[in-house]
C-alpha cells in the first residue's frame, strides 16, 4: 500500500462518510445541516481529484482501485440514511433510496460471488455518471432539508436557539420541524427529482452488471 496524495484523498473521503452523521450528534440544527453539507460536498470533490491526480501523476494503485468505490458507496449510503431520517421519512425519498441501497448490496454480492471473475463487472462510464448524480442530488437534498428546517422553525415564531430549548423541554419534534407545504424548499424538490433520476440510472447499471454476470451464474448442465 502506497501513501500518495490520491490514496490519502480517497482515505479521507472514506473517513468523511460517517462524519456526515456525526455532525447531527454534536451540533444543533440548522448548523448540523450546513456542516454535513459542507463535509459531504468537500468529500465528493475528492472523488474527482483523487482519480484525476492518480492518472496525471501515474500513481494508480490496487489499494486506490479497491478503496475508491468503497468510499463512494459509504458516502452515499450513510448520507441517504441521514437524509431519510431528517427529511421526515418522506416516501418520495425513501423509495429511490431503497432502489439505490438494494442495487449496491446486490452488485456487491455479485462481485463477492464471482471472486476472481469479478473483473467482469468493471465500473462503467454510466456507473460513474450514476455516482456523480447521486452525490449532486444528495448535496442538494442536504441544502433543502436545512432550508425546510429553518422555515419550519420560523413558522413557529422561534429562532433555532429557542427551538433547541423547546426540543429539550419536549415541546417540539427534534427531527421533523416542518411537514407542511408552506415551508417546502425549491432545493428539496430539485433534489428529489435528481435522486429519482439517479435511482433509475442505479437500477439500470445494476441490471447491466447482472446480465454480465449471468454466464458465471449458470450451472454446468444449463
Amino acid at each position: 500500500m502506497t501513501w500518495n496524495i490520491p490514496n490519502i484523498l480517497t482515505t479521507l473521503r472514506l473517513i468523511a462518510a460517517p462524519g456526515v452523521a456525526v455532525m447531527f450528534l454534536y451540533f444543533h440544527r440548522p448548523w448540523a445541516d450546513w456542516f454535513a453539507l459542507t463535509l459531504f460536498v468537500g468529500a465528493a470533490l475528492t472523488d474527482w481529484f483523487d482519480g484525476y491526480l492518480a492518472r496525471l501523476w501515474k500513481q494508480e494503485s490496487k489499494f486506490g482501485t479497491m478503496l475508491d468505490p468503497i468510499a463512494d458507496k459509504a458516502m452515499v449510503v450513510i448520507a441517504i440514511m441521514v437524509l431519510t431520517g431528517y427529511n421526515g421519512m418522506n416516501p418520495w425519498l425513501i423509495l429511490p433510496a431503497t432502489i439505490i441501497l438494494f442495487r449496491e448490496v446486490f452488485v456487491s454480492g455479485l462481485r463477492e460471488y464471482l471472486g476472481a471473475s469479478a473483473g467482469t463487472l468493471k465500473v462503467t462510464k454510466l456507473a460513474k455518471w450514476k455516482t456523480t448524480l447521486q452525490m449532486v442530488a444528495i448535496g442538494i437534498l442536504f441544502l433543502g432539508t436545512g432550508l425546510e428546517y429553518q422555515a419550519g422553525v420560523a413558522m413557529q415564531g422561534m429562532t433555532p436557539e429557542q427551538y433547541v430549548e423547546a426540543v429539550k423541554q419536549g415541546l417540539a419534534d427534534p427531527i421533523r420541524a416542518c411537514g407542511q407545504r408552506d415551508c417546502a424548499s425549491f432545493a428539496n424538490y430539485i433534489g428529489l427529482i435528481l435522486i429519482w433520476i439517479a435511482a433509475l440510472l442505479t437500477a439500470w447499471t445494476g441490471f447491466e452488471y447482472f446480465v454480465k454476470a449471468l454466464p458465471f451464474l449458470r450451472d454446468k448442465h444449463d
